[in-house]
């Protein structure tokens, strides 16, 4: 399992109730129901994916995140977790709301814009970056709404959103200490575990 996934589930308490949109191939639901005895649902739109979910045992639905989550009642989960999904839809701001009226909280992760080397493309070679987090050109990218550290804390702010913890992590979704030290400048990849704050 990705190190990044490790962070993740050791956040997740015990028998709790799960929902991980955009869940890719179950891993991370697995994992929590073999470690965690979560129980829960992915979301996901890959058939593919969806394929593997349902060989791994885990309960999953074919859907489109943009559409919402209507398909679920105020707080049916305990957690909703969306790694790696949250800049490719098309608005990140409604379904971080959708996320707190179905789950008690939520948790994501996302690239983050502010790292050097983006800051490098954009400021001297004035094109758009193309990094190890960033792989795709502009043309091709999925991500459609990208955000920093300092964007994503201050959305929280606005929107009356307590942010419970934060990781930041390189490449290979470790933490370092350049990474806790600069997290906006040397994070390429931003983890944030949230509630509705009262």
């Amino acid at each position: 399992m990705r190190p990044d996934l490790e962070i993740i589930s050791k956040w997740i308490r015990p028998n709790s109730r799960v929902l991980d949109l955009g869940c890719g191939d179950g891993s991370l639901l697995k994992y929590l129901r073999e470690s965690r005895k979560t129980s829960g649902y992915g979301l996901e739109i890959n058939p593919e994916n969806l394929v593997k979910c349902l060989r791994a045992g885990i309960n999953v639905i074919q859907t489109n995140l943009n559409t919402g989550l209507s398909q679920f009642n105020e707080h049916s989960f305990d957690f909703v977790v969306m790694t790696q999904t949250l800049q490719a839809i098309n608005r990140p701001d409604k379904l971080i709301q959708e996320m707190l009226r179905v789950g008690n909280e939520g948790i994501v992760t996302f690239p983050n814009f502010g790292h050097w080397k983006t800051r490098f493309y954009l400021g001297f070679g004035g094109q758009m970056p193309v990094t190890r987090s960033l792989p795709c050109q502009w043309y091709d990218t999925p991500n459609i709404h990208l955000c920093t550290l300092k964007d994503f804390e201050r959305h929280c702010a606005d929107h009356n959103i307590l942010i419970l913890k934060r990781a930041v992590v390189n490449i290979n979704h470790e933490q370092t200490l350049t990474t806790r030290l600069f997290p906006n400048l040397l994070g390429e990849i931003a983890l944030y575990h949230f509630k509705r704050a009262q």
